[in-house]
């Protein structure tokens, strides 16, 4: 009985995180097409559907559960294609966009050299990667309530895209660290 349960919240964790995939065409079309107020609606349900999975996640996933590896790949596409999207339509910093998905292309190509190579990561977020993804969440949604309300001064913009910036490099230079130390058989990808 204990396991039925376990596993249909499993299943629940799995489910938002699916939920949470098929909302990334439906807030890029938004998005497009200036549709700011259903953005940020879309936006907003997205992330509430990432904590909720967090929370069904940490009281029921094991580590080889599938919805390790499509949680955080949900955050990154989420997150990756949002910049691409607000640096074309000038939303965003140049500086900021591209230093994020600099960071997220390199851990991305990290991977598939150690996985060509034999080795065998288990990914797992740094403290300083959440952080960063909390906060690239974060700063992303005052960019939409700024551009629905225009309420946003512009020095809480500016904080928290230079919160983001740090996090960013400081992860990724983590992760760097983490990809030397396994490529050479000193460590596993695990976590801080």
């Amino acid at each position: 009985m204990e396991g039925s349960r376990k596993q249909s919240a499993l299943n629940i964790a799995n489910i938002l995180t699916l939920f949470r995939i098929v909302l990334i065409p439906c807030f890029l079309t938004a998005v497009a097409y200036r549709s700011f107020r259903y953005a940020l609606y879309i936006f907003v349900a997205a992330a509430i559907s990432d904590k909720l999975d967090g929370i069904a996640a940490r009281l029921t996933r094991k580590g080889e559960d599938i919805g390790t590896f499509l949680d955080p790949l949900a955050d990154k596409i989420m997150l990756s294609s949002t910049f691409i999207l607000f640096l074309v339509m000038r939303l965003v910093p140049v500086w900021l966009a591209i230093l994020v998905l600099s960071r997220d292309i390199i851990i991305v190509m990290g991977l598939a050299v150690l996985s060509i190579s034999g080795k065998r990561p288990k990914v797992s977020p740094t403290r300083a990667g959440k952080l960063a993804t909390a906060v690239q969440f974060t700063f992303l949604t005052v960019i939409l309530i700024r551009t629905n309300f225009n309420v946003v001064p512009p020095a809480l913009e500016t904080a928290l895209a230079l919160a983001a910036a740090i996090l960013t490099a400081i992860s990724g230079l983590q992760y760097m660290e983490r990809g030397l130390k396994l490529a050479r058989g000193r460590s596993t990808w695990g976590r801080d």
